[in-house]
């Protein structure tokens, strides 16, 4: 494993550009943030919330990477709830939780598959689709990319291809 800094959901901002320069891998939890939005201010204060409180952009900004997962069993295990929090850091019936520090649908995507891949020194094995490389592949119902953020959640998985091989078949 390459130096990493789970759940580094809390910065000092004097800390983010360390993140780059050392190089340290930012691991996040994306759907974390929703859930725990309610009461980091309350918990924080408002000021280190908004400056350090899943500092996603900021993270992003000074040049490091962010590895991002599910944290099951804390959170479900839900790789689609995972991305769109990523994108929209959106509570459930509350406004986005500082939404300047959102990451855009390319750097959640980045986060969840090359990051990681990086982060366990198998970037020529896995994290993106590389002749020679294990053709792990989900098919999703729709196009994370172009959809509008309200439909992110209803993307079901039709198939999951792992080695090459599917291991899942939902209908396709």
């Amino acid at each position: 494993m390459r130096f990493r800094i789970e759940h580094a959901q809390h910065l000092d901002p004097a800390d983010v550009p360390r993140f780059a320069r050392l190089p340290v891998l930012a691991m996040m939890q994306g759907i974390h943030c929703p859930s725990d939005a309610p009461f980091v201010a309350a918990r924080l204060g408002e000021k280190r919330a908004r400056e350090g409180a899943y500092a996603w952009r900021r993270v992003l900004d000074a040049g490091a990477r962010i590895g991002n997962g599910t944290d099951a069993p804390v959170e479900d295990v839900d790789p689609i709830a995972s991305f769109h929090a990523s994108v929209t850091r959106q509570p459930a019936k509350r406004p986005a939780f500082f939404p300047e520090q959102r990451m855009t649908r390319l750097e959640a995507l980045r986060s969840y598959t090359v990051a990681n891949a990086y982060g366990g020194f198998e970037e020529d094995l896995k994290g993106t689709l590389t002749p020679g490389k294990l053709a792990d592949v989900v098919v999703l119902s729709k196009d994370l990319s172009t959809i509008p953020d309200a439909e992110i959640p209803s993307t079901r998985v039709l198939a999951t291809i792992v080695g090459g091989k599917v291991a899942f078949d939902g209908g396709l």
